[in-house]
């Protein structure tokens, strides 16, 4: 599986991926034009829209309307290393969510296959090669 990720002009780095275009940039702030997230903000949207849709499936098996549910993502940083510490999710109910379902709401968030990636992380091997 692979993913071809190319430089359309200043900071902006764009990613094919399965017919996709996943567009990046830098802020304004960085160097670029702000015309789409950056990087990390993707890293950081994978997480939390990960919990999410496994969220979502779970009130779905259930009969429970989706739409009543939040999921917040707020994340903790150290100033001195300038990297996030802790990464907060929060499932906001409806006052109605049944209470027999909380617990195992929690379980199956948990299962977000970007968490797990994150907990048991891949080898990241960065090498060179020449264009033919």
């Amino acid at each position: 599986m692979e993913m071809k990720i190319y430089f359309p002009g200043n900071k902006r780095v764009y990613a094919e991926y399965k017919g996709f275009t996943i567009k990046t940039d830098q802020s304004v702030h960085n160097g670029g034009d702000g015309s789409a997230p950056q990087p990390f903000d993707l890293f950081l949207a994978s997480i939390g829209t990960c919990t999410a849709a496994y969220v979502n499936a779970f009130c779905q098996r259930r009969g429970i309307d989706p739409k009543e549910v939040a999921v917040i993502q707020s994340v903790e940083k150290d100033p001195a290393k300038r990297m996030i510490t802790r990464i907060n999710i929060k499932i906001q109910l409806p006052p109605d969510f049944p209470e027999k379902y909380k617990t195992a709401l929690i379980k199956s968030a948990s299962q977000c296959a970007v968490k797990k990636h994150m907990e048991d992380e891949p080898v990241l091997n960065l090498y060179t090669t020449t264009r033919e």
